[in-house]
């Protein structure tokens, strides 16, 4: 269950992310309020992941999933650049989540 809760989690600061880029820095309601209201529940839902995963691999995952989402989506949707250098960072980003979780099995 803490793995559901760690994806909700993922997944509500993704969109909260997201929303952030269409407040136009909180000039508009509706994107604001779905920023605010998506980082509380991320938050909440983090918190209750640490109740079954270790800080460290749950905070590893919630943000280099993150990140690298954040970084797909803005290069798909958003009209970043897509470049090799940042390709590569995203799949850095991944490589060291997994790292960390290898490495810290009991």
């Amino acid at each position: 269950m803490g793995y559901v809760m760690l994806a909700g989690a993922i997944l509500s600061e993704v969109g909260a992310t997201t929303a952030m880029k269409y407040s136009e820095g909180f000039s508009r309601l509706w994107p604001s309020l779905l920023t605010v209201a998506g980082y509380v529940l991320a938050f909440g839902l983090l918190s209750r992941t640490l109740r079954s995963l270790d800080v460290g691999t749950a905070y590893a995952i919630w943000a280099g999933a993150g990140t690298a989402l954040i970084a797909v989506i803005g290069m798909i949707f958003l009209g970043e650049a897509v470049t090799v250098a940042r390709l590569a960072g995203v799949l850095l980003v991944i490589g060291g989540v997994v790292l960390l979780n290898l490495g810290g099995a009991h």
